[in-house]
């Protein structure tokens, strides 16, 4: 199976970030959500994961950055900066702020994903227009 990122419909567009996922939240690929990002300079989607244990994103992630560059921070109070042209790998318990507008393509875990992305679907919807 393959999909333009083109073709993905978008689940998200909100605050400055386009999430496109194939199906519903991946399920088209078995146990693994496939999912294009394009997010602008200053998103930072801590503030989505309010609610969450520890404000966490608990699904891991593994992807690669296109263009841009994110800083992850852990529950721990660590962070890492990823910049474009690197694979990376999140375990769960992080949230991601973007400091150069970022492309990034991105493998989770469906269940856990699709879980995260209707957390933060919901706290959007709680912000007035």
């Amino acid at each position: 199976m393959h999909v333009s990122t083109s073709d993905l419909p978008i689940k998200m567009n909100a605050l400055g970030a386009v999430a496109r996922h194939q199906g519903d939240f991946g399920t088209a690929f078995g146990t693994l959500a496939a999912e294009h990002l394009v997010l602008a300079t200053g998103v930072d989607v801590a503030p989505l994961l309010a609610g969450l244990d520890d404000g966490l994103c608990f699904a891991p992630h593994w992807g690669y950055l296109i263009r841009g560059r994110v800083v992850v921070t852990y529950g721990d109070g660590s962070t890492e900066v990823c910049d474009a042209g690197q694979c990376v790998h999140w375990p769960a318990g992080h949230t991601v702020r973007v400091e150069d507008e970022a492309e990034i393509v991105m493998f989770s875990p469906a269940a856990e994903h699709h879980a995260v992305m209707n957390h933060m679907l919901g706290v959007l919807a709680t912000i007035p227009a």
